[in-house]
């Protein structure tokens, strides 16, 4: 049976069987060079060369796992989610939530990549790739707690400013796929095992952020990482505020328990991690996503548009 204690007031932790789990944790302020490298940063990098273990079949994007020069293992993903992630990890990190040493290796070859299914068209012949997320699988320090489920509405952390603040960040992020534990084996909420660096910890986490920045909606509407289309719905981004409550634009999976009863208290409470990220921190980040001129350009500026409505919305909540 979960057992809410009080942890401190820079961590939201409850505890189970003596291990303390955690949502989110007062991050340090970061510096250019932690939105250029990531929560990883530039001494974690994957270091060629790249040998290839196997191929991996899970989720909905072809990922092959590999080794780097340092005996490092990676999670290598191709396709549609590869810019998204790895710009949403370092937002994740200035902000204080769980994120993964994430990379964007633009081009590189996989030794031995044989019998390849899904990823044959993203690995040719002879191995070499472009454009793909580097993740690392660190099994000693951050490991996966498979044992432990949890959805929006089911979770040690429900009404807190924590939780609310991630959602903001979903939305904010138009993550619009947000499947829970209510979705079987397609969740994207999970938890991290943390130790060897300190007390062990559980963290849970919201651990894919492929479907991002770009337009959330339906099945129709719905897309990643285009800056159009992400700078477009901006302009709805929050609607208006009713009975106390932040109206917001966003559609996705499970609208509903994503958007609902986020207070101006909840906004004021996530600001201060989000209003110390400049402008050209944004868009060293975006940079070093992949991100063209023109993307840096759009996104940066829909993104900085998001956090003043989100300051605004907190002020008029003053008068």
């Amino acid at each position: 049976m979960l057992r809410i204690v009080l942890f401190s007031l820079l961590t939201s932790s409850v505890c189970v069987a003596d291990t303390p789990q955690i949502l989110w944790r007062a991050p340090q302020p970061t510096t250019l060079s932690d939105w250029v490298w990531g929560p990883g940063g530039k001494e974690r990098a994957p270091v060629p060369p790249f040998q290839f273990l196997k191929e991996s079949m899970g989720g909905t994007n072809p990922k092959v796992n590999v080794r780097d020069a340092r005996g490092a293992q990676w999670s290598v993903k191709f396709g549609g989610e590869v810019h998204a992630e790895v710009f949403a990890s370092r937002l994740l990190y200035a902000t204080g939530y769980a994120s993964e040493p994430t990379y964007l290796v633009e081009d590189g070859v996989i030794q031995g990549a044989t019998g390849l299914r899904r990823a044959k068209p993203f690995i040719d012949k002879d191995g070499r790739f472009r454009d793909a997320r580097f993740k690392l699988r660190d099994e000693k320090h951050q490991a996966y707690a498979n044992e432990i489920k949890w959805s929006w509405i089911d979770n040690p952390f429900a009404g807190t400013r924590e939780l609310n603040g991630l959602r903001i960040l979903l939305m904010l992020a138009s993550n619009w796929d947000t499947k829970d534990s209510r979705d079987g084996e397609g969740t994207n909420t999970g938890v991290f095992s943390i130790h060897g660096t300190g007390p062990d910890f559980y963290w849970y986490a919201m651990t894919d952020w492929g479907a991002t920045f770009g337009s959330w909606g339906g099945f129709l509407h719905r897309n990643r990482w285009d800056s159009v289309a992400y700078e477009r719905q901006t302009a709805h981004f929050i609607r208006g505020v009713k009975n106390g409550a932040i109206v917001w634009g966003f559609e996705g999976k499970h609208g509903e328990d994503i958007s609902s009863g986020i207070s101006a208290d909840d906004v004021r409470w996530l600001l201060p991690y989000l209003s110390t990220i400049s402008d050209e921190q944004l868009r060293a980040g975006l940079r070093a996503s992949g991100a063209t001129p023109a993307g840096v350009r759009r996104f940066s500026g829909a993104i900085r548009n998001r956090i003043d409505q989100l300051q605004r919305v907190a002020e008029a909540d003053r008068r």
